[in-house]
């Protein structure tokens, strides 16, 4: 920490090509992202923005000197020379098991973006060095923070849904990758967590895939039962456009209600029992910051720093990554086998 009571905070992955608009060529690709992690870092009054580090010295010196920061080409050195507070990490979905496992055993604090890796004896190896350290473990499930999540999380807690009956999942959008099932495990790790997160443990899981459009499993349909005896679905593709409207629904129904959020952080609607008037949240005139789905990241990025400051444990901890690549790895078996498959943890 700074004299000043900053916490220092360290960006690994410099980001990639703007189109203008501060945004890459591609909806929420790793370049893109790490664009948002900088914004933030960069922009708060609480934090040093030491360092960012990326591959290639010339574009990384580059975007270091737009956000006014350091750049290196080595982890190891800028760990060293900064001693950062906290490591964020943005790099390319199938490229985070080297770096991450290396910012893990120097003892540094850290967040990553989703998903935790592809592999479950990769992650199993993350979760445990990162336990024998105590060091400081955080996965960027971003959409929990959206406002019509925070208030569907609120009325369930509050038992305006009663019990839970079903629980659906839809996402759609573009996506290229070249591991056949890259949307189930680096975008609808989104839907598993957040069904996780409102509704409880996913208990089984049954699978239908399809590779008819070439580039391996881009969509793919999950039914689900829940440890708490609710059944839900997770329907994903990489086949559509995030231009639709209602790209993104989740509906969950109770015996005592209804929720549904629209678009993650459009709108939230609840129904009581029987009750054809209801009642909606969205985003007022003037209220941009609720509408904008990257400042889902902000919202996260204030609890988690307030976490770190207090020595408490994150808000999103690396465990929920670990839980998403399980209910993904036994989607993939029960694909394969035709069968049920049983959550093993």
């Amino acid at each position: 920490m700074t004299t000043q009571g900053k916490l220092k905070v360290a960006l690994v992955g410099a980001g990639g090509s703007t189109n203008g608009k501060g945004l890459s060529s591609g909806f929420n690709t790793p370049s893109s992202w790490g664009l948002q992690h900088a914004r933030i870092f960069s922009t708060r009054p609480d934090v040093d923005f030491c360092a960012i580090v990326g591959r290639d010295p010339e574009k990384t010196q580059r975007k270091a000197f737009e956000y006014g920061t350091r750049s290196y080409t080595s982890i190891s050195e800028m760990l060293e020379k900064e001693t950062p507070d906290l490591v964020s990490l943005c790099l390319p979905n199938q490229e985070h098991f080297k770096t991450t496992l290396e910012v893990i055993q120097a003892g540094f604090p850290l967040l990553i973006e989703k998903p935790l890796v592809f592999d479950l004896k990769e992650a199993d190896l993350l979760l445990n060095e990162a336990e024998k350290r105590n060091v400081f473990f955080a996965i960027n499930f971003n959409h929990r923070f959206a406002k019509p999540v925070q208030l569907s999380f609120d009325a369930i807690k509050n038992g305006r849904l009663g019990n839970l009956n079903f629980a659906t999942w839809r996402f759609g959008g573009e996506g290229a990758s070249h591991h056949p099932h890259a949307n189930l495990i680096e975008t609808q790790c989104h839907g598993i967590d957040m069904l996780e997160y409102l509704c409880g443990p996913i208990a089984s899981v049954m699978a239908e895939m399809t590779d008819q459009t070439g580039g391996g499993f881009r969509t793919l349909s999950l039914a689900l039962k829940f440890t708490s005896g609710a059944v839900g679905s997770l329907l994903g593709t990489y086949d559509s456009s995030y231009a639709y409207p209602d790209t993104h629904r989740v509906e969950l129904d109770g015996t005592q209600g209804r929720i549904v959020i629209h678009d993650t952080v459009k709108r939230y609607t609840f129904h009581g029992l029987g009750n054809e008037l209801g009642e909606s949240w969205e985003a007022g005139y003037f209220n941009d910051e609720d509408r904008d789905f990257h400042r889902t990241f902000d919202n996260h990025i204030e609890k988690l720093l307030q976490a770190l400051r207090e020595g408490e444990q994150p808000p999103v901890g690396a465990r929920a990554g670990y839980r998403a690549l399980l209910v993904a790895d036994a989607a993939i078996r029960s694909y394969q086998s035709g069968s049920r498959i049983k959550i093993s943890e």
